[in-house]
């Protein structure tokens, strides 16, 4: 069996732990060719010390020296390499077949391109890529012939409730496949059901209790606020050429069903199992295969009745500025991904309430200009002034 050559951007997050406990239950089938981490260089020498990866990468290069001396002390050939550019080499390089883009935010768009210019094959966790630059992002696809796989539970759910013919998300028309629509399930988060008048009180630990998943502090905060359903749905439209008219969000408490392809026929597909990411991860990994993942079979006889409620717009306000860039397009969604990184984080260091968060995105999306960006320069020149009102807004937040 030929050994799949793998990078993994941001391997010691969630998502990249997840895939290397995959990985671990098929070493015959992975070699690891680079691990990669922002700045957790404790995190990303242990992984070196287990995998012995042939590159590793910090983003972040304060502890770079810390790193090189632990690396050369304990004998691992490893090499360290530094920064943005870094990251785009072990995505690019001729030796990798399979490239993990699990860097969260727009700090994974550059290496993710990098890796989609270079026609690998791109499992597809960094949902911010898409939402700033899905054109530009799938005309790269299209031009380099890289196969694309969705990781995140609803988009991988929907591409396998498609026809086999579809053998990547490729951006083809959804017409052309005879879907009604999509509907794309969420859970609703830890505050489904709490008052609207205590949202104000919500504190960080609280919105990082997600209820069936366990994921990073940002992806948690913004399952708490359904803003990480209105990057999906953005996501979804570019992945399955589809309008935001056809995807439909549906709140799905128990986490069972990841979403569902409804047909013109009225048939309607869907994908379960358990809320664990390390499913979506093996199926994108072995694809067209099939390999074990670890995760547990659910218990029918056991299994709670599963739900469905349509999204509260008011309650989840973060939701409905997602809906409205979607259909606006242009640069909305450059601005709305950057401005929601910074009230996020806002919220998380606690310059700003739970509550504030969806305002200073709808403020950040009223206040500036939503014109199409051409290419990527534009795209990170409007991140960068989105971030910087973002900012501006959440300081006169804390002021007040």
């Amino acid at each position: 069996m030929t050994q799949q050559v793998l990078t993994i951007l941001g391997s010691t997050g969630s998502i990249g732990r997840s895939t290397l406990a995959v990985v671990d239950r098929h070493r015959d089938r992975f070699q690891l060719f680079a691990l990669t981490a922002n700045s957790d260089a404790d995190q990303l020498l242990l992984q070196c010390r287990q995998w012995r990866p042939r590159y590793a990468v910090l983003r972040q290069s304060e502890r770079a020296g810390w790193m090189e001396r632990a690396l050369r002390d304990e004998g691992l050939d490893t090499e360290l390499l530094l920064g943005d550019e870094g990251l785009q080499f072990v995505a690019s390089d001729a030796a990798v077949d399979t490239v993990m883009a699990a860097i969260v935010g727009a700090a994974g768009l550059r290496p993710t391109l990098a890796a989609v210019s270079a026609g690998k094959k791109v499992l597809l966790a960094n949902k911010e890529a898409l939402v700033m630059a899905g054109e530009l992002f799938m005309s790269a696809v299209q031009k380099s012939g890289a196969l694309l796989l969705p990781i995140d539970s609803e988009h991988n759910a929907i591409f396998q409730c498609l026809p086999a013919t579809h053998t990547a998300a490729a951006g083809e028309l959804a017409q052309d496949r005879k879907l009604r629509r999509i509907l794309l399930t969420g859970s609703g988060g830890p505050f489904r059901q709490l008052p609207l008048a205590e949202f104000s009180q919500v504190t960080p630990e609280q919105a990082c209790l997600h209820p069936n998943w366990s994921m990073g502090k940002k992806i948690s905060v913004d399952s708490a606020t359904m803003m990480n359903k209105g990057l999906e749905l953005i996501e979804a439209c570019w992945l399955f050429g589809c309008e935001p008219r056809l995807v439909e969000i549906v709140v799905h408490p128990q986490s069972i069903i990841h979403s569902m392809v409804e047909y013109c026929d009225g048939s309607v597909l869907a994908q379960m199992g358990q809320p664990d990411m390390r499913t979506p991860i093996a199926h994108a990994l072995a694809w067209p295969d099939r390999i074990e993942s670890g995760v547990e079979s659910l218990n029918w006889a056991e299994l709670s009745a599963l739900t469905f409620e349509a999204p509260d717009y008011q309650r989840f306000s973060a939701l409905r500025c997602a809906r409205t860039a979607a259909e606006s397009g242009g640069s909305a969604p450059v601005i709305l991904n950057a401005s929601n990184e910074i009230a996020v984080s806002s919220f998380l260091s606690g310059r700003i309430s739970f509550d504030r968060i969806a305002a200073v995105v709808d403020s950040c999306l009223s206040q500036m200009d939503c014109g199409a960006p051409a290419m990527l320069e534009e795209v990170e020149s409007i991140d960068l002034r989105a971030r910087a009102l973002a900012e501006q807004l959440c300081g006169e937040t804390f002021a007040v």
